[in-house]
């Protein structure tokens, strides 16, 4: 060792704090960088720093999401337990249209990603087009007949007489209204898939802020607002996901930086639509299979009278808020993994993936801590009623024991879907869902005796199992040869 190299520099000191400054600073620029919309390619550089741009704005474009989604029920719970149980039966129905949208947005972002990985933007434009025009078709075929047969529906579902009473319009409305469900998910993903989340983030701000603030003036007729009960809060969310597909329309074909649609990408290609069928099979099949199970999960539930409903409603919607800034994190795995393999770099794409998984992993880990210490002061917050509550605490406190788990599950079954790889997650959710969650739930509730918290105790079990069948077959290596 030289002199030089024992001897302490003027900048290395123990008390000195250039490096903290130069980290803060760093950390800053990053954030300013990805808020701002990072023009970095994700094939190469650094991997936490392409995690960290990707992730941002998808977080927060998440967690905006997870706040529309509580302050929904936050300012119905007002009406009482009846809207609330109208509210969580409407979206256990809407759910099927969101795996729809969901499983068609995959697909398209998994193509979008690809394509821009191979450094071919007119690809990803084309793919853009093809998910837009299949979404429409889609949308306006189900949400006619949706809307019309909405009282049957709630029925079906287990709604007394007077939940089917409060909820008819505004489940009425939600089903109409699917169109705009189906292009606010879909074109965000394309945005994602392409690099460009720093847009899908702010459309979504946008979107739920206007329905943060239209919410309560339509739900209780604030100022010159009419008093439109419940379904203030469905023209509400319609108006403010409405005014966010039009400006996602506009960058679409006014371009962003890594997209951009033309007239002349304004047809049908067969061989792009097929493509994007096929894997939006998988995709739409995953997802309808996830959704099934929680529309049983909820038919168990309504059983135990609309304050078993009510309760698993309020919980459910703020476990909503914890996940969605983890989906967040997914879906920047899936957008590495894409744009990597399409760059011909499968072991990055891995890496990434790993990465990504610990990430979420300690996120996750501690709203765990959170949900399981002090359920009830959270709980309260959005009810007094100590029938709804029980039953919301026990929800909030026995599914969040499996959140590490959840962690890993999310980001293996978005990593799949990123290389194009649909149906593997879709075997993955046949397995814990339909031959492990709903029989078990019903086992618990009914045969055991747990009740609701049989239910949720369930879906803990399923939700864990799917992480680990998810590392393993991930650790396989299969989803490095999908073709998307």
């Amino acid at each position: 060792m030289t002199a030089s190299d024992s001897s302490p520099s003027p900048t290395s000191t123990p008390n000195s704090t250039p490096t903290s400054s130069s980290g803060l600073l760093r950390l800053l620029a990053s954030l300013r960088e990805a808020l701002g919309g990072s023009q970095q390619d994700f094939t190469q550089g650094s991997l936490s720093r392409a995690i960290t741009l990707l992730a941002i704005p998808m977080v927060l474009e998440m967690i905006m999401e997870s706040v529309f989604a509580v302050a929904d029920v936050f300012f119905v719970s007002r009406l009482g337990a009846e809207a609330v149980a109208a509210v969580g039966l409407t979206e256990t129905m809407l759910t099927i249209v969101y795996a729809l949208a969901v499983g068609l947005s995959i697909s398209t972002a998994a193509m979008v990603a690809r394509r821009i990985g191979e450094k071919n933007p007119e690809g990803a434009a084309q793919a853009a087009v093809q998910g837009i025009g299949v979404a429409l078709g889609v949308a306006l075929s189900i949400g006619v007949s949706a809307a019309f047969f909405a009282p049957q529906l709630l029925t079906l579902m287990g709604a007394s007489s007077e939940v089917v009473t409060v909820g008819k319009p505004y489940a009425t409305l939600m089903m109409a209204s699917n169109a705009v469900i189906f292009l606010l998910f879909l074109n965000n993903s394309i945005f994602r898939g392409a690099g460009d989340a720093a847009i899908a983030m702010r459309v979504l701000w946008i979107a739920n802020l206007i329905n943060l603030v239209l919410d309560p003036c339509l739900i209780f007729g604030l100022g010159p607002f009419p008093e439109l009960g419940l379904l203030g809060a469905a023209v509400a969310t319609t108006i403010g996901r409405g005014v966010g597909v039009v400006l996602q329309l506009v960058v679409l074909f006014r371009g962003s930086r890594r997209i951009h649609v033309r007239p002349h990408h304004l047809r049908l290609d067969p061989a792009v639509m097929s493509r994007l069928l096929r894997l939006s099979f998988g995709g739409i099949a995953q997802n309808l299979v996830a959704t099934a199970s929680w529309i049983a999960l909820m038919r168990i539930v309504a059983a135990f009278g609309s304050f078993a409903v009510a309760g698993y409603t309020i919980a459910i919607r703020l476990i909503i808020f914890a996940l969605l800034p983890s989906w967040g994190l997914s879906n920047a795995a899936a957008t590495l993994v894409g744009q990597n393999l399409g760059a011909r770099k499968p072991e990055r794409a891995e890496r990434s993936v790993w990465l990504t998984g610990f990430f979420n992993m300690c996120f996750l880990g501690l709203v765990a801590v959170v949900f399981i210490a002090i359920p009830r002061p959270i709980i309260l917050q959005f009810t007094q009623d100590p029938a709804v509550v029980a039953i919301a605490v026990s929800c909030l406190r026995i599914i969040s024991y499996g959140f590490v788990f959840y962690a890993w599950g999310m980001v293996m079954v978005q990593s799949f879907n990123g290389a194009g790889d649909t149906m593997t997650p879709t075997w993955v959710n046949l397995i814990c869902f339909w031959l492990c969650q709903i029989p078990l739930a019903w086992i618990l509730a009914h045969p055991v005796g747990m009740g609701p918290a049989g239910v949720f105790s369930a879906v803990a079990v399923s939700y864990s199992l799917e992480a680990v069948l998810g590392t393993l077959l991930f650790r396989r290596g299969t989803w490095k040869t999908s073709v998307a």
